[in-house]
């Protein structure tokens, strides 16, 4: 049998979940499911309403269920859906009385490795109580840590011959591996709902899974390790990093030589007295080519940066200047074109005595830098990325974009509305509870 297209509706609107499956279904996509954001958000009505709408079309509840294993399946089913999920991790009794229940009420039951610590084993236990499937999934969470699903998928398929799905940031490019791999349904998510045109998507999916050959996609290809970490975070907003990072604060209000650069790379960071410019000069022979020079000279004048500094600076490859403190050439600066950013122009410098430090953490508005962490600098801000999390925040700022990009043209469609109108605004404005002074 052909692998076959199942589309995750991960939305927490059920107006757009609709919205996005009909774009799928017309593109083909021949599984259609509630996801478990769109289950917490708008319950068993979100079943309902895809059923109605899809009728004859396989319809997975996503559920994750962890107990009352009997209970839940039998109201996906009753609710129209066709299969329903319930975690490998959850006790034994649990998973045989979800398959109990399907065998009752007419709904097959997919067993979701997530979070299994041996998930060839649970994949082998699941067969044996008779679930219909096991699905290998690599989180979003994990995603953005470089995680990748089919290692564990190539395993489970030589364990078990029951029905084996897949997800997890799937997408064209990728879909011909997971079917390679041993999967009977991918099951996709962003690369459909995200796309402006999930329709196209759909169809571009389903014809690298049918031909083998990986095929185009709009979403940006995720990164894995600290040497991609440059290329991303330059096609991602500062915004979009923020937001990323749980809407993280930037360090604001400086100015900047080449206002519309992106730039990133690794801070050298350098600690210095006003007017002292020494050691951010010093500091220059610390860096390597694409490192980001960070100096902190306390926000005030005198200047500890001209033009001498960045034609050095440019020499060496350095890819920006951040001066948390005065700056001075920067008409001369702007020629060189190195993004220079600052927080005020002083014409006059002090004496190079050679006070201060380099590859020091740094404490600016309460935001620290390390040496060593990530700068991500456009016209709106600067933000800090611990190094740690790089790969995290490079890869979820990315998420947030291909987000922003599907409510713009969702917006800009014949039949869109307002902002507030297509992400439901209202309904997800906090509810005062009791009202009064609280006296």
């Amino acid at each position: 049998m052909k692998a076959r297209l199942q589309l995750a509706l991960d939305q927490v609107d059920l107006h757009r979940a609709m919205r996005a499956a009909r774009e799928g279904v017309a593109g083909g996509v021949q599984i259609l499911e509630v996801g478990t954001p769109l289950l917490k958000a708008e319950g068993l009505a979100a079943v309902r309403a895809i059923a109605e709408a899809f009728p004859g079309l396989e319809l997975v509840c996503d559920a994750k269920t962890m107990d009352a294993g009997r209970l839940e399946l039998e109201a996906a089913a009753k609710a129209g859906a066709t299969m329903g999920t319930v975690l490998g991790v959850a006790s034994d009794s649990t998973i045989e009385e979800c398959v109990e229940a399907g065998r009752n009420y007419g709904i097959k039951i997919l067993v979701d490795l997530l979070g299994c610590h041996d998930p060839v084993a649970r994949a082998v236990y699941a067969a044996s109580v008779g679930a219909d499937a096991v699905n290998v999934h690599c989180p979003i969470d994990e995603q953005v840590r470089g995680g990748d699903p089919f290692e564990t998928l190539r395993a489970v398929r030589s364990a078990v011959s029951i029905g084996l799905t897949v997800a997890g940031g799937i997408t064209a490019k990728t879909a011909p591996e997971a079917i390679a791999a041993g999967a009977d349904v991918v099951i996709v998510g962003g690369a459909i709902t995200k796309a402006e045109d999930a329709a196209a998507a759909a169809r571009g999916i389903l014809e690298a899974m049918a031909t083998g050959v990986p095929g185009e996609t709009e979403m940006a290809d995720r990164v894995s390790s600290e040497d991609e970490l440059q290329r991303l975070f330059t096609e991602v907003s500062t915004p979009n990093v923020s937001d990323a990072m749980h809407r993280a604060p930037c360090w604001q209000g400086l100015l900047a030589t080449q206002p519309e650069a992106r730039i990133a790379g690794k801070a050298v960071t350098c600690r210095a007295v006003p007017g002292d410019w020494a050691k951010p000069v010093e500091a220059i022979d610390r860096c390597e080519p694409g490192d980001v020079l960070v100096i902190d000279s306390g926000g005030v004048p005198p200047a500890v940066w001209g033009e001498l500094a960045t034609n050095s600076a440019v020499n060496r490859g350095i890819a920006a200047v951040i001066v948390h403190g005065a700056v001075r050439d920067t008409r001369d600066i702007r020629a060189l074109g190195l993004p220079v950013y600052y927080r005020t122009l002083s014409s006059h410098a002090g004496e190079p005595k050679g006070f201060g430090e380099i590859d020091v953490t740094l404490r600016v508005d309460g935001i620290e830098c390390r040496p060593g962490d990530w700068i991500v600098a456009d016209a709106d801000g600067v933000m800090v990325v611990p190094r740690a999390r790089a790969v995290e925040v490079a890869n979820r700022a990315m998420y947030c974009l291909e987000a922003e990009n599907r409510i713009r043209s969702e917006i800009n469609s014949a039949d869109g509305g307002t902002l507030a109108q297509v992400v439901d605004l209202y309904k997800w404005e906090k509810k005062v509870v009791g009202g009064g002074d609280g006296a």
